[in-house]
């Protein structure tokens, strides 16, 4: 085994979920990232943890959803396990990350609102979700095997509190501040309210890679148009070049240069998929590429991420409302050249770089 997958297992209940004796946990990833689950059970064996491990299936799952149509009910007995379990530990890393393309958007939308409750009980709890770097990984990335797992496991193996103390600044940033606006381009200008609101820092906890800061607008603040440039893959088919219009936190308008009947399914989810529920800013330099893999691209130095659909609880004040949905769909801005965000209409960063970022 590689040492790498040791040292990843190592991070993940150490510094990730702090798994302690008699904690129950549930391990969930696919047959490609055995190595991880096997060095993961080791771990819990040593510290007196109780693991089991649900195989993940790209293939059964998209069999499965083509074959359910648009009715689905919540999997009770699937909750029951979340209800009884203390930590969960989630890897992905399938063979094909297309392999879902060809269920159909309203099936996955349905399926989304009917296990909302149970991915509420796993948020719940404590919780990991990191990536094993896969053949089919490292060819969406376009790179080698050798190269993506040297990627992955740099990415992952940050000094964390090096990095959380670095991120805090900007966290004090936003925690002072009201208002928000981004400019990128000629086309993105986007304003909205912090005010009230919690910003947290993300270095390694429940996303490993960690690396960005992140917060929630309030909830009818958002106007303006923002254009997200860096393309992603949702529902294993690509998503580019989305331009979304918004009037009082709400879409208005929208348009793709590739996948809009996609970005057209998840804005029709529910009411609260059409309002902005998270605003992050990247700020992990060891990721500087696109990978078509959100885990990582969201934290990328340079950029900045909003997602349509629901705003984690920990972000909303107790006197503004959370936006709610069986959403959460990131997308991102690349903000390394004309570009700026300004805070109560102060500069925090210009063209990538913070006012506290060193040369």
């Amino acid at each position: 085994m590689d040492p790498r997958i040791r040292e990843h297992a190592e991070t993940i209940v150490d510094h990730s979920v702090d798994i302690e004796e008699g904690d129950r946990v549930v391990i969930q990833m696919p047959g490609e990232a055995e190595d991880l689950a096997v060095a993961l059970h080791e771990l819990c064996g040593e510290r007196g943890a109780i693991p089991i491990w649900i195989a993940h299936s790209d293939r059964a799952s998209r069999a499965y959803l083509r074959a359910g149509g648009e009715e689905y009910e919540t999997p009770d007995h699937q909750q029951a396990l979340y209800e009884e379990t203390d930590a969960f530990i989630i890897a992905r890393g399938g063979a094909n990350i297309t392999e879902t393309s060809d269920v159909p958007p309203e099936n996955n939308a349905a399926y989304r609102r009917a296990v909302k409750p149970v991915q509420e009980e796993r948020l719940s709890k404590r919780w990991c979700l990191t990536q094993f770097p896969t053949s089919g990984h490292a060819q969406l990335a376009g790179m080698s095997t050798e190269g993506y797992e040297n990627f992955v496991w740099d990415a992952v193996g940050l000094d964390w509190d090096a990095q959380r103390e670095f991120q805090a600044q900007m966290v004090d940033h936003l925690d002072a501040a009201s208002e928000i606006r981004i400019v990128a381009g000629e086309e993105t200008d986007l304003t909205f309210s912090i005010e009230g609101n919690e910003t947290l820092n993300d270095y390694g906890e429940k996303n490993l890679p960690g690396g960005e800061v992140f917060t929630a607008p309030v909830a009818d603040s958002v106007d303006g148009t923002v254009f997200f440039d860096v393309p992603r893959y949702r529902q294993g088919r690509e998503i580019d070049d989305v331009r979304l219009d918004f009037e009082d936190g709400e879409v208005v308008d929208y348009s793709a240069g590739r996948g809009e009947d996609l970005v057209g399914e998840i804005l029709e989810t529910d009411e609260g998929a059409r309002r902005i529920g998270e605003f992050g800013v990247g700020m992990n330099r060891a990721i500087d590429q696109p990978t078509y893999n959100m885990l990582f691209d969201e934290k990328m130095g340079d950029t900045i991420h909003l997602a349509v659909g629901s705003a984690y609880e920990e972000t909303v004040g107790e006197d503004n409302e959370r936006n709610e949905s069986a959403e959460h769909v990131d997308m991102i801005v690349d903000m390394s050249r004309d570009s700026k965000i300004e805070l109560d209409g102060e500069i925090v960063q210009e063209n990538g770089r913070f006012v506290f970022e060193d040369d």
